[in-house]
Parts: structure tokens; sequence; C-alpha cells
């Protein structure tokens, strides 16, 4: 008697999108590339192994994502330190500079796909989760600032998010930042005494990041220090009232979160993000911001860039909240056979069928009709086509309805030669 097999398992905070779930995310997908080609977004793609180095780069050596987040690894065959992408702009960032995209104008570009960091997992924070990431590469200006603001919105219109709320602020220009900084630091010194470890270690290398504490002892303190907004010059304010001068335009509210920060140097002017009460810790939605300094930092000629991410399963959760799930059909067709020449006649009829663009399943293997019809039924079809004995002998396909408001009509007998172009026109 052989030994039972242990049975494996999936890696902790890796999810299985299942058949059913993943018509979700195929019907999401859909909506949000049309959603992207009307504002003349065209699809990038990336690698998702990336040299370590410019994800340290890009994103900063003294982030918690460099520090602590990223599955790193050295290539066991040439020594070579690879990365699982953390997030998409580095890696764009990186194939634009590579292949001279910006040589000859601006491009409006997107990627979808899974990003990993090693966290703690929890609703709506896994360590392989998806991404949508939008990037204007070489615009300068508040329109498209906004711009990115007033898609998004349309974007929450279309899937029917009416509390999804905006927060913006500006992070200013270099100089203004190093002053907000000089300050931010002797304000912190004078309050080391209530700074967790996190924020004492990170009082010098990044203080701005101190600012986003979750701690509540610290909240008080946090509000009070010294706010970026307070140090910008005419240039910096002007740039942002462009941009709320827009969103007013069009309509849409916005907050002043002077808290708002990104941390790294390359990041300039206008952040935002787009936050909810309905997913618990986890309520941000979709995060950004102008990043002009990140293309020269990662070797590029110097060009401005603004973009997003918007967190794929935050965003399934929410469409999800109060609705109720529909099961996606397998197929429109099913094709329900007896004997072997009744199932070579199906599949010749289903190849017809789908040149009429029609989604067909021909029953696999032999069962009686009652197990098929279950099963048909199970697929979510339409339509059942039964061939036995007596189909073959008239070159007839008998047609049943199967769904509630069809089930009553009577079952109809199609020739062969016309069943593709008679259900084409039905289902």
């Amino acid at each position: 008697m052989s030994k039972s097999v242990q049975k494996l398992r999936g890696l902790t905070g890796m999810k299985d999108i299942l058949p059913g779930e993943s018509a979700q995310w195929e019907q999401l997908e859909h909506t949000v590339r049309t959603w992207l080609a009307s504002y003349g977004y065209r699809n990038m793609r990336a690698p998702v192994l990336e040299f370590t180095q410019l994800f340290a780069r890009g994103i900063g050596e003294v982030t918690d994502i460099v520090e602590k987040e990223m599955y790193s690894f050295t290539d066991s065959l040439n020594g070579d330190k690879l990365t699982m992408r953390p997030e998409f702009t580095a890696g764009l960032v990186r194939s634009a500079i590579e292949h001279n995209l910006l040589y000859d104008r601006p491009h409006r570009v997107y990627s979808i796909g899974p990003v990993f960091r090693h966290e703690r997992p929890q609703r709506g924070r896994y360590r392989q989760f998806h991404q949508i990431d939008v990037e204007a590469l070489g615009f300068a200006g508040p329109d498209v600032d906004a711009e990115l603001i007033i898609m998004l919105a349309r974007l929450w219109r279309i899937l029917g998010l009416n509390d999804v709320r905006l927060e913006i602020n500006s992070l200013g220009q270099p100089a203004e930042r190093a002053a907000h900084r000089e300050a931010l630091i002797a304000y912190l010194e004078q309050h080391k005494d209530i700074l967790d470890e996190e924020a004492q270690r990170r009082m010098y290398s990044n203080p701005l990041r101190v600012l986003d504490t979750k701690n509540p002892a610290m909240q008080d303190m946090a509000n009070q220090a010294p706010k970026l907004f307070d140090y910008l010059e005419a240039d910096s304010l002007a740039h942002y009232h462009a941009v709320c001068a827009r969103l007013d335009d069009a309509g849409i509210a916005y907050t002043l979160n002077p808290r708002m920060v990104r941390g790294l140097d390359y990041y300039n002017l206008t952040v935002f993000e787009w936050v909810t009460d309905r997913l618990g810790a986890q309520g941000t939605v979709c995060g950004g911001g102008r990043y002009d300094g990140l293309i020269e930092v990662l070797g590029g000629k110097p060009a401005p860039a603004v973009g997003f991410a918007i967190g794929m399963e935050r965003l399934l959760d929410l469409v999800s909240q109060g609705q109720q799930q529909l099961a996606v059909p397998e197929c429109q067709v099913y094709m329900i056979h007896q004997g072997d020449q009744a199932q070579r006649q199906a599949m010749s009829l289903a190849e017809k069928l789908r040149d009429q663009g029609v989604n067909v399943i021909v029953h696999a293997g032999s069962s009686g009709f009652k197990s098929q019809f279950k099963r048909a039924d199970a697929s979510g079809a339409m339509v059942a086509v039964i061939l036995g004995e007596s189909e073959l002998e008239q070159q007839q396909a008998s047609v049943k309805w199967l769904r509630a408001d069809d089930a009553e009509r009577p079952q109809e007998s199609i020739a062969f030669d016309q069943l593709a172009t008679y259900l084409q026109s039905k289902v």
C-alpha cells in the first residue's frame, strides 16, 4: 500500500482566483481598458523581474518597500541581484529610458498586472496583488495632473462608486522641501520623547514619512508639525491652484490633506489619493502624483512625469459590495449527444457555430442524456443542442432553451446546415 502524498498548498498572501471569480476580473479589466483608451492611453508591458538596484534607486533605499517588503534574490546562474516588481512605475520608466520612448514626443501609457510585497496579509492587502498603473510621461503642466484626477472620477461613475473621496496636496519643489525638511527635523527633535522606534529611525533619513504615522500616540504631534504646504512659493502655489481650478470646472470635490506625503526627493508638486471608508484599514483605492525627478534619477534625460496606481483587489471589493454577483455563463450553447457518430457531428456543428461568434461547449466523453442536461444547465448556457440517433437520421438538431424566460418554449428541430445561422441570431 502506497504512502499518502501530502497535499500542497498555496503561499500565504498569494490568492488563487478561480474561474467564477476571474470572470469579474475580466469584466473590470475590459471596462478599464475601454476607459483608458477614451483618454488616449496605450498599453505598455515591462517584465516582472528587474535588477534590484532599479527599485532601490527608483523607490528609495530608506523606504519600507525596499528595506522590508521586496521579494529579492540572487540569480544562482549568474549572481545577478533580482527583485520581483513591488510597483510598476520604476520598471516602466526604465523601459522608456532604455528604448528612447520620449525622444520624439510625450506618451500616455498604462499597465495591468501583479506586483509583489512581503506584507502581513489582511483584507485589501496581499503579498501578490494587482494594480492598474497609469503614467503620463513627458507632460509638465497642471492640466495633465487634473486630467488624471478627472479620468478617475469618470471611472468611479462608470463603476457606480459614489463614496470615494479625493484628497490632494502639493509637495512643491526641492528647495521648498529642503526648507521644510530642516524645520520638520527641528520640530521632531523637540518631540523625541513621544516618537516611536520607527519614527526615530526615520527622523533624519526620511522625516516626511514620520508624518504618515498610524501610531495613535503620535497623531497630535504629527498634526501640529510644520506643513510643507506653508513653505510653497509662487510657482508651486500657481501649479496647485491651476490643478484645483480644473477640478472645480469639472465639478469634482476635494480636500487639501497637508499630511499626504511621498517622502522621496524626485516627487514634486501634485500628489493625490482617492479614499473610502468601506474597506477598513486599507482605505486608499488609488494613489498618484507628479515625479518630475525620477527619469533623471534612473539615468534618463530630465523629463516630467505624473501617474497613479489603483489596487485591483480593493477596487473589486468596492464594486462587489451591495451587488449580487451574477454567475457568468461558461458558454452560450451546450452540445448534448448520444453515440460516437453523434459526438463527431456535434464537434463539426460546434465549429460552424464558433465561426458565427457563438461560444459552445461540446459535452466531453459519453454520458446519459440526464447527466448531460444537468451539466448543460450548470454551464449557464442559454441553449442545449441535442444530437441522438433520430437527429442523425433526419439531419436535424433538436434545440432546447434552458433559461427561465425561455424554458417554456417548445423544443425545435433545425436542419444541420441552418443551425449556425439560426442560433447566431438568437443567442
